[in-house]
C-alpha cells in the first residue's frame, strides 16, 4: 500500500524502498573446503565463484556441476555458520542428495520449508514454503529456468534469491535461443537489472524498450533485438565477469582425456503424409505453426509405431514425446515402458523416473519440458526424438545420454514429417547460436571486464523546515 494511505497493511516508506532494493554487489572469501574428489579445473571453478560471492556456472553436460554446488554450498555454510538452500528439477533433488553421500557432505531434503541442517535441498516447486530470510546462500541447479523473462516462477525465484548475500547459477544451457536471455541470470544474481543490460548493449528496431513477448500477437512484427555498434565484444566481456562457460576441460586449459565423449549417431526418419491438411485439396508443407501441430496430430499413430519398431528388443531405451496421445500410445503398444506425464503426483514421477536411474525399468517415456533437465542416464544409449522449435528441449533431452562418463555410442532417432522441414532447419540454426555464444564466453572468461558496480545505502530523507 502507498505511503500514507490508511489500512490494515501499512507500509513505512523506508521499509517501501528496502523491499524494492537489491542488496548489490557482494565480494566472497577464499575458500575454506577443496576436497580432493573435485577435478583440477573443477577446483577452479569452484574457487573462483567462491571468491566471486555470486556467480554463475555454465558447464557443459557431465562435467560435475552437482559437485561443484555440493563444494560451494559447504564453503558458505562453513564461513557464515548459517544455511544455503539448493533449488533443483524434480527428482533431481534424489540424485543429489545421493551424490552429496559419495561425496560425504551432509544435506537434507525438504519440501515443507523446515530447514534441518546447514544445507538443505528441494524441488523449484516447492520455493514458496521457504523464507529466503532463513539463508546466506541459494544455488539453482538447471538455472536456464530464468530465462523465461515473464514467467511468474522467474518472478519468483528472483525475488527469493535478491537478499541472500551468495548465489550460484548452475546450467549447461545459459540462453540457448536468444543471447538476451542472459540478462535474467544476471538480474537473479544482482549484477545488472534485465533492461539496464538491453539499454546498455543492445537496441531494436523500434528503438524503445519493448520486448518481444508483448508483441507477440503481432507475429514477425514484434521488435528485433540486436547489439549495438561496437557493443558485442563489451557484451562477451561483461558476462564473463561473472559467468564462466566451458564444454571441455581445455576451455580451462586442462587435459581432456577423461571427457572425450563416444559417438553420436543421429538418424531423422521422415513419415510421409499422405492426407491434405483441413481445407486443402493437395498435400502441402506444413509452413505455419498451426499447420505444424495439424500435421503432427495426424501422424500420431505412424509416427509412435515407427518408434516403437526401433526399440523393440533395445535393452534400455528414452523416448521423448510432445503430446499426451502421443506417451499414451507410446506407453500402450511398447512392451516393458512406463510414461512420466503430468498429471502424476510428484511422488509418482520421482519413482519412476528413479527406476528408469537404476535399471529396474526398461523403457522411460515423457516430455522434455517434464524430465530433460538434470537427470544423468549414462546407462541408456538410445534416444527417440519428435522435434520441436525449442534447441534446449532437445539439446537437453539429448545430453541425458550423450553426456561425460557415457562408454557406448548414442543413437537418437529422430522421427519427424515430411511438413516438418522448417522445425529442423530451426533447430540447426539454433544449434549454430548456441555454439556461437560457447565460443565467445570461452574466448573472453580469461580477460574479464568489470562494470563497475555500486551499492547504496538507503538514508531517511529529511523534509525542509521550510514546508
Amino acid at each position: 500500500m502507498r505511503p500514507g494511505v490508511e489500512g490494515d497493511n501499512k507500509m513505512d516508506y523506508q521499509e517501501f524502498l528496502r523491499e524494492k532494493s537489491n542488496i548489490g554487489a557482494m565480494h566472497g572469501f577464499q575458500p575454506i573446503f577443496m576436497p580432493d574428489f573435485l577435478y583440477d579445473f573443477q577446483k577452479d571453478l569452484v574457487d573462483w565463484s567462491i571468491r566471486k560471492g555470486r556467480s554463475a556456472i555454465f558447464a557443459d553436460c557431465g562435467l560435475g556441476k552437482t559437485p561443484m554446488q555440493l563444494v560451494w554450498a559447504e564453503n558458505i555454510a562453513r564461513k557464515t555458520n548459517g544455511n544455503v538452500l539448493i533449488l533443483t528439477p524434480l527428482a533431481v533433488s534424489a540424485q543429489t542428495l545421493n551424490e552429496a553421500k559419495k561425496f560425504g557432505i551432509d544435506i537434507s531434503r525438504s519440501r515443507n520449508g523446515s530447514v534441518k541442517k546447514n544445507i538443505t535441498i528441494t524441488n523449484y516447486e516447492k520455493l514458496d514454503h521457504f523464507d529466503p530470510k532463513d539463508f546466506q546462500g541459494v544455488v539453482c541447479d538447471k538455472s536456464s529456468i530464468l530465462k523465461n523473462f515473464n514467467g511468474i516462477r522467474r518472478q519468483a525465484i528472483t525475488e527469493f534469491m535478491k537478499k541472500i548475500p551468495y548465489r550460484l547459477l548452475c546450467t549447461a544451457t545459459a540462453a540457448p535461443n536468444d543471447y538476451i536471455e542472459l540478462g535474467t541470470s544476471s538480474e537473479a544474481l544482482g549484477v545488472m537489472g534485465f533492461m539496464d543490460m538491453l539499454g546498455r548493449f543492445f537496441k531494436n528496431n523500434q528503438s524503445n524498450c519493448a520486448l518481444k513477448t508483448k508483441y507477440r500477437r503481432f507475429g514477425d512484427h514484434m521488435p528485433q533485438w540486436r547489439f549495438k555498434k561496437h557493443a558485442e565484444i563489451p557484451f562477451w566481456r561483461w558476462i564473463s565477469s561473472w559467468g564462466k562457460a566451458m564444454r571441455k576441460p581445455s576451455d580451462l586449459g586442462y587435459d581432456d582425456r577423461d571427457f572425450i565423449l563416444p559417438e553420436l549417431i543421429e538418424r531423422e526418419t521422415v513419415i510421409p503424409h499422405s492426407r491434405p491438411l483441413n481445407g486443402k485439396l493437395f498435400v502441402e508443407p506444413a509452413y505455419t505453426l498451426k499447420e505444424q501441430r495439424e500435421e503432427r496430430r495426424a501422424t500420431i499413430k505412424e509416427r509412435c509405431e515407427s518408434v516403437g519398431e526401433k526399440v523393440n528388443g533395445k535393452q534400455t531405451a528414452l523416448i521423448w514425446c510432445h503430446l499426451n496421445d502421443e506417451g499414451d500410445l507410446l506407453e500402450k503398444i511398447i512392451p516393458d515402458s512406463k510414461q512420466v506425464k503430468g498429471s502424476q503426483s510428484d511422488d509418482k514421477k520421482e519413482e519412476i523416473f528413479m527406476a528408469f536411474s537404476s535399471g529396474n525399468l526398461r523403457i522411460l517415456i515423457t516430455k522434455p519440458k517434464i524430465g530433460a533437465f538434470g537427470m544423468n542416464w549414462q546407462h541408456c544409449s538410445h534416444v527417440s526424438f519428435f522435434p520441436s522449435h525449442s534447441y534446449e528441449q532437445y539439446y537437453q533431452a539429448v545430453r541425458r545420454c550423450w553426456r561425460f562418463g557415457q562408454v557406448n555410442p548414442v543413437v537418437v532417432d529422430i522421427v519427424t514429417t515430411e511438413g516438418e522441414f522448417k522445425v529442423l532447419k530451426n533447430l540447426k540454426r539454433k544449434a549454430k547460436a548456441a555454439d556461437k555464444m560457447f565460443t565467445e564466453l570461452t574466448y573472453y572468461m580469461r580477460n574479464a571486464l568489470e562494470i563497475k558496480q555500486e551499492e547504496y545505502e538507503i538514508k531517511k530523507v529529511g523534509v525542509p523546515t521550510w514546508m
